[in-house]
């Protein structure tokens, strides 16, 4: 990642050294994922479409730790391999909108909430910034040497310090998480000038 682009991490200092914990990005371009395993200051297992596990990047993904996931159904395996890196005290990445999409958490799915209430684990929102731009040189990817930002949040709780699994709680940290991650990326955007 810095011998192609120009990464600048802000508030790594606030990934917590040790214990469970779920970090939420933005997802605006292919590179976001790997741009986040790169400088992240803890080893961090992504569900991955499976679509993605495919030739030789197949074995690749699965020996650098992450989770294949077939988002046409609930994927047993795959939610079981991701509670367990998080009872393990592992990093789970998820990006919550399932998919690419405008980078601003606008449709979050209930997956996040249940991985963050199931499991106790805190969440960090992370904002990847300046991966969605063209290059001229190859479209598919950000201009080469482009600054991108890897913006860091506090970690918070998903639930209300009730407990409860129940739908309504389900329902009720989503929106929290949805509150939470859009603050994060204004204040993200504040924070870099994007």
């Amino acid at each position: 990642m810095n011998g192609l682009w120009r990464p600048r991490v802000l508030g790594a200092w606030r990934i917590p050294a040790h214990g469970p914990l779920i970090l939420a990005g933005n997802h605006a371009h292919n590179i976001d994922g790997p741009m986040l395993i790169g400088t992240s200051p803890r080893p961090v297992h992504f569900l991955v479409k499976k679509e993605a596990f495919v030739g030789p990047l197949d074995p690749f993904l699965r020996a650098i730790g992450q989770i294949e996931v077939d988002r046409a159904s609930a994927d047993r395996t795959a939610i079981a391999h991701a509670l367990g890196v998080l009872a393990h005290g592992g990093v789970l990445g998820i990006f919550p909108e399932g998919t690419r999409g405008g980078a601003e958490f606008a449709q979050l799915r209930a997956g996040l909430a249940y991985f963050a209430l199931r499991s106790g684990a805190p969440i960090v929102p992370v904002a990847v910034l300046g991966s969605a731009r063209q290059g001229r040189l190859v479209s598919a990817l950000p201009p080469l040497r482009s600054r991108i930002d890897i913006v860091y949040g506090e970690p918070f709780a998903a639930g209300d310090g009730s407990g409860r699994r129940t739908r309504g709680a389900l329902d009720a940290a989503t929106s929290r998480i949805q509150d939470r991650l859009t603050a994060h990326m204004a204040e993200a955007r504040r924070a870099t000038g994007r």
